[in-house]
């Protein structure tokens, strides 16, 4: 074996990470022009997301649903709570837990929203067939590597 092919798993094209990485933050930049005016971020956005569909979920169920742990999700839901989107309360049933609920001012963002995903639909060049793909491919990974997901 010549030392260039002991190193050959080095090659950052040889990497799956690489361009799963890179395409992720060129999606979330994609999102920016659409988020900036509603003074959100892309996290905020994703929150958001679960909570219209929601309007309430405990902390750890949320961190699951996204992908997310506590201490990248506290800070986040925090600066939320203060900008009025969310209120943060402590379970009645188990003072542990925390429940994020949606505000009126958080559920008014829906509207606003609600052409995001058509306009980032149109900057994602692949077939609708090969997007379902991706997506699909995407959640096995996410899926197989995170056991306690429900």
């Amino acid at each position: 074996m010549s030392s260039s092919d002991e190193y050959e798993a080095l090659k950052l094209e040889n990497q799956l990470c690489f361009p799963l990485y890179a395409c992720s933050r060129m999606v979330v930049k994609m999102y920016t022009p659409y988020l900036k005016p509603l003074g959100i971020t892309y996290t905020h956005y994703i929150v958001l997301m679960v909570l219209w569909e929601k309007h309430s979920i405990n902390v750890g169920d949320l961190g699951r649903t996204l992908f997310l742990d506590s201490g990248t999700l506290t800070p986040v839901l925090k600066k939320m709570e203060t900008s009025g989107l969310v209120t943060r309360r402590r379970s009645e049933d188990d003072e542990r837990s925390v429940i994020i609920s949606l505000t009126e001012k958080g559920e008014k963002l829906k509207e606003k929203a609600k052409d995001i995903p058509s306009h980032i639909g149109q900057c994602i060049p692949l077939p609708h067939k090969k997007a379902l793909e991706l997506y699909e491919d995407l959640y096995a990974i996410l899926n197989a590597n995170s056991p306690d997901r429900t």
